[in-house]
């Protein structure tokens, strides 16, 4: 059955509000910087683990990857925090970065363990992939102090987390707890991570077991009742040790059996890791590169920190000054460019105007103009400016003109009647390209078009054999034979014109038909 659209509406709406909600709290990375050991690098595996859901899990850092490389990703990413990880030869750091504008605290981790270390010396562990769905409950202790790197440290690890509503909030949401203690004496923070547990309180710890369909062994027991009233039979790691230091009552339902509305429960913690013991070394303006607010080790004097502000402030002069004169020559050039560009456009007007409107139409060539002039300058200018010699299509009437030139017509000639009693003397006819190849010494005569009685001998002149020319093979033309009947047609029907009167015409030229 298809979804209705209410249905639909409701569920569109549901993941708008989940989206909006996601954005809206505080998301964080997790690396280090330079060279690390393969324990720290687990523990910076581990401290992901604590920051999950909203940390990059799987994020990946390459060696040439530079702290201003994160900071470009982090804004359209929505980061807040990162958390840094750095070694030196005799100590490891941790730096807290708040983006997008600081401050910066330093840390050195004096003492840290892993997760596997914690969970292997524990008897018995609860720690499971549901409890890592949701952001861990962020306990302070012991931050109450009056001292302002105390309050300003308080206020950047609470802005790690998403804020709670006690009102609003659900329980069974909350199933890890992170607590972070600070030692006034040593100046030393502890950061533990438990997992929470809820266990109804009130009952014998044999009903528990019914509760928890554990059955207990009653072998010993003359009658049930004796569950009931007696705690017997039941291992010292079941042994519990709960007081008014963790009962309270639930305001809601909880996840577990016995776990009810208004009913007394105990809350059980158990840790599994990391573990560190940090201590705060300072604190910075921006990100770890503005003025130093607070140190443990050097303290300075008043005098000397208006020094230190003194040179500040010149660094940001100098710096402010050097971008002010950088734009300035950028506008500069942008200026030079424009005018320089005008310029190109009122000088390519003005040879436009002198050369005459460009947009006019062409007149064309003159009547009184021959075109194979016109076609003359044409072909002289391709030559110049292209450097080699024009193709006969490009300029036809340049061709036309140029075979009138090379080859004029010879003059027509009637033949002269023969006087009585005198044999008529056969006037030579003029050959074509094909017949002057044919007559040349050495050549086939099979194409002669004179009379009968003038034809060469057979046994005067041998014809070289020639090998004859397959179709299709390159450098293929066509038979002189075919030729020559195609032009014996042409000057017969020219020799009927001529004895009319008419002017003979000239033989055709290769290629004319």
């Amino acid at each position: 059955m298809g979804r209705t659209k209410n249905q639909k509406r409701v569920r569109a709406a549901a993941q708008q509000h989940a989206q909006e909600q996601f954005a809206s709290v505080p998301h964080s990375f997790v690396f280090h910087r330079g060279r690390v050991g393969r324990s720290l690098q687990q523990l910076i595996l581990d401290v992901r683990r604590v920051m999950e859901p909203y940390t990059a899990s799987t994020l990946q850092v390459r060696k040439k990857n530079s702290l201003k490389d994160f900071v470009a990703v982090a804004g359209p990413l929505g980061i807040t925090h990162f958390l840094v990880f750095t070694k030196s030869p005799s100590s490891v750091n941790f730096k807290l970065f708040r983006l997008p504008g600081g401050p910066t605290l330093t840390f050195r981790v004096t003492q840290y363990s892993l997760i596997k270390d914690v969970v292997s010396s524990l008897k018995r562990h609860r720690m499971h992939e549901q409890q890592f769905t949701h952001h861990p409950l962020l306990v302070l202790n012991n931050f109450g102090l009056q001292q302002m790197h105390v309050k300003l440290m308080a206020t950047v690890f609470q802005n790690m987390f998403p804020s709670i509503n006690v009102h609003k909030v659900n329980l069974n949401a909350i199933k890890r707890c992170l607590l972070i203690s600070y030692n006034a004496d040593t100046q030393l923070l502890d950061f533990r991570h438990y997992s929470l547990k809820v266990v109804p309180v009130g009952v014998s710890k044999g009903i528990k077991k019914l509760l928890q369909e554990k059955f207990p062994n009653m072998s010993r027991l003359e009658d049930i009742s004796e569950l009931l009233v007696k705690d017997i039979n039941l291992s010292e790691s079941e042994a519990e040790q709960d007081g008014t230091h963790n009962i309270l009552e639930l305001p809601q339902a909880y996840a577990g059996r016995g776990n009810m509305k208004a009913q007394q429960s105990a809350v059980r913690l158990t840790e599994i890791g990391p573990r560190m013991t940090l201590q705060l070394i300072k604190v910075e303006e921006g990100l770890s590169q503005g003025n130093v607010l607070y140190h443990s080790f050097i303290h300075r004097t008043e005098e000397q920190l208006r020094a230190a502000l003194a040179r500040r402030e010149e660094k940001l002069q100098l710096k402010a000054e050097r971008r002010r004169r950088q734009e300035a020559d950028v506008q500069r050039k942008k200026e030079q460019r424009e005018a320089h560009r005008k310029q190109s456009l009122a000088g390519i007007k003005r040879k436009q105007g002198e050369d005459g409107d460009s947009d006019a139409e062409d007149p064309g060539i003159p009547e009184d103009q021959d075109p194979a002039d016109q076609s003359d300058d044409d072909v002289e200018y391709y030559r110049q400016e292209v450097g080699e010699e024009p193709e006969e299509d490009l300029f036809p009437y340049h061709s036309k003109r140029k075979r009138r030139t090379q080859h004029p017509s010879p003059p027509s000639k009637r033949l002269r009647t023969s006087q009585p009693g005198e044999q008529p003397t056969p006037q030579p006819r003029r050959a074509s390209h094909k017949a002057k190849h044919r007559s040349h010494p050495g050549k086939s005569q099979k194409g002669w078009h004179g009379p009968r009685e003038h034809r060469p001998q057979q046994g005067a002149h041998t014809p070289k054999p020639k090998a004859p020319r397959q179709r299709g093979q390159q450098g293929a033309i066509r038979s002189p034979r075919i030729l020559g009947s195609k032009f014996k047609r042409m000057w017969r029907k020219q020799a009927a014109l001529g004895k009319s009167g008419r002017q003979r015409p000239r033989a055709p030229r290769k290629g004319q038909h």
